[in-house]
């Protein structure tokens, strides 16, 4: 592994063409390692360079997050630490940029898959910087309007594809907040829906397998 802005581990494509590679990156949750997400990686499209990234907080006894989650202002609504999280976008942003260099990856062809708080920056980077990446596929989260960048309204982002899904009986992220996801990007040009599932906050086989055949039709 490249030592890059973020730490990370990857898997190359597992067939070659002389053409710059797709790239999926991989966003953990809170609490959590590169290593999660990572075990899709087998059962993913063949083609694709698959980066796992590790969010940059250490966290106690293990894990890591993107941001402090303050648990304290749950009832508030004001329990994302907003500045940290913004800063993560910006990093993540920066770090698909120098990836995409070093691996010498297809800069139109860029994915990000994100759980929880990973969905929640994956939809924050690709709203905030417009062209960095061509989809998403956000699991088990939502979109956080006070972590875009400013101006985002006038971006063009008609040309994004997004994958949604959430559990039916998330107690971590109730599926309300994942509902109303799904007509904020409708307004800015971005068309999506909310894949639900009879699950808690996780991902249940079907929402794999859907996730997959998605991903496997906008590559």
């Amino acid at each position: 592994m490249i030592d890059l802005s973020l730490y990370h581990i990857l898997q190359k494509p597992k067939t070659s063409t002389n053409d710059k590679a797709p790239a999926l990156f991989l966003f953990h949750g809170y609490g959590s390692d590169e290593n999660d997400l990572f075990s899709f990686a087998s059962e993913l499209p063949e083609e694709l360079f698959i980066i796992s990234v590790r969010a940059p907080r250490p966290m106690q006894p293990y894990g890591n997050a993107w941001y402090t989650i303050h648990w304290d202002n749950a009832t508030s609504g004001k329990f994302n630490d907003i500045p940290e999280a913004i800063e993560s976008r910006d990093l993540i942003a920066k770090f698909i940029l120098e990836a995409t260099e070093t691996y010498q990856l297809d800069p139109n062809n860029i994915s990000l898959l994100g759980f929880s708080q990973g969905c929640i920056l994956s939809l924050a980077v690709a709203l905030s910087y417009s062209n960095l990446a061509k989809n998403i596929i956000g699991l088990s989260g939502y979109l956080d309007p006070e972590m875009l960048q400013a101006g985002y309204e006038q971006l063009d982002l008609s040309s994004l594809n997004v994958f949604l899904s959430h559990g039916t009986v998330d107690q971590v992220i109730p599926i309300e907040w994942a509902q109303k996801t799904a007509p904020f990007l409708s307004k800015l040009g971005i068309d999506t829906k909310l894949n639900e599932y009879p699950v808690g906050h996780g991902v249940a086989p079907q929402n794999f397998y859907d996730l997959k055949n998605w991903l496997i039709e906008h590559i």
